[in-house]
């Protein structure tokens, strides 16, 4: 090829070969420029898809980003399709770092941090790399690096196309086995935080000189890139922790944005990082087991305290409890939740006396950096908490807590305040039982103390759960919640969570979005990183109003302090299917299975993403499924009903709407559930009737109407959008 011409570029000299084709130093002869010139595979040329991958070429030479490398042309000439870019003089990442030994960290900072921007940049744009690797980063003789091959993986290692870097039973998968992240070796879809995970492998690389997951065989190096985490390397402990988090092998675990990332890795070596912090629950040492109810209240109150700190990160509760009863080692607990340090404890009851004991333990080496033992008398309890929190706050130096005295007693009671942390044990295991328990607790606590907002603020969650889910009529729920969330306030108006429980009623009771925007805004102000708060934020403030990307960043941050609710990961299952995206949709809704296989809210979310895959068959399985774990309540059998019908068995759909109404004769069933079934039978008329007493009913599965996939071939119909004037949700200034 030596002195050639391909179309106006002359090769001088070949610099190197890989599997993404052979590069040549050439000359520009029009414009007296020297590029690089690459030469692509001739089977890139039969790719079917060339076309796809010629937009995304031309969209990631658009990029222009000082640490991407700038591509002139992308061309075809005499059979060999070549792309032309800048340059570089330099070597490669790959040619740069010692191995055995690694960079040293100051160069290792400089350069990871480049990556990230320019990572940040490509997300941006909605371009993903695919193969990033050291071979793949450029460092010119200033110092500056430069990414290459941005969107090559994907036309050059496509499906059918035999490549000796990554090759599987199910076909290749683009990209590079050492390098490539578990959902890439698996075959699945893709996104940015594919290349955070291989931009991980390739920091642990820079800073060891080591390869995170190379193996001796090829099937070796698969299998470490799916089950094992690389040994820790002498690197510094925020770094260290950059790198775990960055290879975690759920993508929803690892750092969402690369320009997180990016702030991340600025922060290294400062000397005021934000402390990272998880509450275990605590042990029930009492010799009543039934009390554990009580250790898990105080575990949560110094939760909701150390969350008022400034400058310290605490998971929330629902992923702290996850691991209750679980012997877990705390280095494994600390990497799962992404903290520096657990507090745990143990509770023990006798009489009127409490003995409290809790210990700070440091994550990275399981050392105890505090420990203190409370005796009290049990009227004590309040001032324990604050306690706690206090010392927790000296010892990782952080935020200051309010004055002990001024701290506010939630109630004099104590026997009020049992029965309020029974009933919020009993309400968090979402049975019919457990939440039958919980109303009953709570209203012994209010008759003992009508001045204790707590209760009204969690009578008025229960009742917002029963409404949600068609358990009782809605508009007769949301009626009796939003008057205990008044009542709460009206006691106590610095109850972020109540405001923002207030704002969702608002949205339910009246579709009154100024007034849920007043509150959401009100409630972030008094607590902006409460994930109760965010998360009633997205479903109120953002989701109904079809603000769905919005919905989908503040849950992936919502989930970061709160990695392992199934409840969030089911709203970013929902975020996502509204948004159109299915597969990403679908990881979560895994995720979800994975952890627990009876969550019928799951199969609920299968079941949807199914539907709009054309995989008929599995979506009426796992709606089935759903509705079977569920207790076939009326709400699910109104999706399955759409799922029958949408997959023609029409029999069986109208049998399923047969059924519905003889249950209507004694108790509630959501008028969406009638609609659903007449839509997939193509009754639209029905449907419309249904939808409307739907939203007469405040039935809450017509909050997404703006964005339903299935209601796509009604938003021509003027039905439709008199359905969204009756919402208010026409022509919203939210909405322009």
């Amino acid at each position: 090829m030596i002195g050639r011409e391909l179309g106006h570029y002359q090769i001088i000299e070949k610099l190197g070969e890989g599997g993404m084709g052979v590069v040549y130093k050439a000359r520009d002869t029009r414009l007296g420029r020297t590029v690089a010139l690459k030469l692509l595979p001739q089977a890139a040329g039969r790719d079917p898809d060339h076309r796809r991958f010629i937009q995304e070429a031309r969209a990631a030479s658009a990029l222009n980003h000082p640490n991407i490398v700038i591509i002139h042309d992308i061309n075809t000439a005499g059979g060999v399709d070549y792309i032309a870019m800048e340059f570089l003089a330099g070597r490669t990442l790959a040619q740069t770092i010692p191995p055995g030994r690694g960079l040293p960290i100051e160069t290792v900072l400089e350069y990871s941090i480049q990556i990230a921007d320019a990572l940040a940049a490509a997300q941006a744009a909605g371009i993903v790399h695919r193969d990033l690797k050291p071979a793949n980063v450029m460092v010119g003789e200033d110092g500056r690096v430069k990414i290459l091959d941005f969107g090559l993986a994907k036309l050059i290692l496509t499906p059918g196309i035999e490549s000796t870097q990554t090759v599987t039973a199910a076909g290749t998968i683009m990209g590079t086995l050492s390098y490539m992240s578990p959902e890439q070796a698996e075959g699945r879809p893709v996104d940015g935080r594919s290349d955070i995970f291989s931009f991980g492998a390739v920091l642990y690389e820079m800073a060891s000189g080591i390869r995170a997951f190379e193996r001796e065989s090829g099937i070796s190096t698969l299998a470490a890139v799916l089950h094992h985490d690389p040994p820790p390397r002498n690197a510094p402990p925020d770094l260290a922790a950059i790198i775990s988090r960055c290879l975690r092998k759920n993508p929803a675990d690892r750092f969402q944005r690369a320009d997180e990332l990016k702030r991340a890795l600025q922060q290294v070596g400062r000397s005021s990082p934000i402390p990272a912090l998880a509450v275990l629950p605590f042990t029930n040492m009492s010799a009543e087991k039934e009390d554990e109810y009580f250790s898990d209240g105080l575990t949560e109150e110094i939760i909701n305290a150390l969350t008022k700190i400034a400058g310290l990160r605490v998971t929330a509760r629902t992923s702290a409890f996850a691991f209750r009863g679980k012997e877990r080692d705390i280095r494994e607990i600390g990497a799962r939740l992404a903290v520096d340090d657990i507090l745990e404890g143990s509770v023990r009851r006798a009489g009127n006396r409490i003995r409290v004991t809790a210990q700070l333990i440091k994550v990275s080496d399981g050392c105890h950096i505090w420990s203190e033992r409370y005796e009290r008398e049990i009227t004590d309890v309040f001032a324990i908490q604050d306690e706690i929190a206090q010392a927790i706050a000296d010892k990782l130096r952080v935020g200051i807590v309010l004055e002990r005295r001024t701290v506010r007693r939630p109630t004099e009671d104590l026997e009020a305040y049992n029965l309020y942390l029974q009933g919020r044990y009993h309400l968090y295991k979402w049975t019919p039982e457990g939440l039958a328990r919980a109303r009953q607790c709570f209203e012994q606590a209010v008759a003992r103390d009508p001045g204790f907002a707590l209760v009204y603020d969690a009578l008025s969650e229960y009742h917002w759960f029963l409404g949600f889910f068609g358990i009782i009529p809605p508009k007769e729920a949301f009626s009796t919640g939003i008057w205990a969330a008044l009542r709460a306030v009206e006691i106590d108006d610095t109850l972020a969570e109540t405001h923002a429980l207030i704002g969702m009623y608002r949205k339910e009771l009246d579709y009154n979005w100024p007034e849920v925007q007043r509150e959401m805004k009100r409630a972030l102000e008094m607590s902006p990183s409460s994930p109760t708060v965010r998360l009633r934020n997205v479903v109120s403030g953002l989701m109904p109003l079809g603000r769905l990307q919005e919905s989908v960043e503040e849950l992936k941050s919502i989930i970061q302090s709160d990695p392992l609710s199934l409840f969030n990961r089911w709203w970013l299952t929902i975020a996502h299917y509204l948004a159109r995206d299915n597969d990403l949709a679908m990881e979560q809704a895994r995720f979800i299975m994975e952890i627990d296989p009876a969550y019928y809210i799951g199969h609920w979310g299968i079941g949807m993403l199914y539907m709009e895959m054309g995989l008929r068959d599995k979506a009426i399985a796992a709606l089935r499924r759903a509705a079977e774990l569920s207790g076939n309540i009326p709400l699910m059998l109104g999706w399955l009903g759409l799922a029958l019908a949408r997959a023609g068995e029409t029999g069986e759909a109208g049998e399923l709407l047969g059924r519905l109404f003889e249950i209507s004769r004694t108790t509630y069933v959501p008028p969406s559930s009638f609609a659903w079934i007449h839509l997939g039978l193509g009754s639209v008329d029905e449907a419309f009737t249904w939808m409307d007493r739907a939203i007469d009913a405040r039935d809450p599965m017509m909050m997404p109407i703006k964005s339903y996939p299935f209601f796509d071939p009604l938003r021509a119909d003027p039905r439709y959008h008199a359905l969204l004037r009756k919402m208010n949700l026409e022509k919203q200034p939210a909405d322009r």
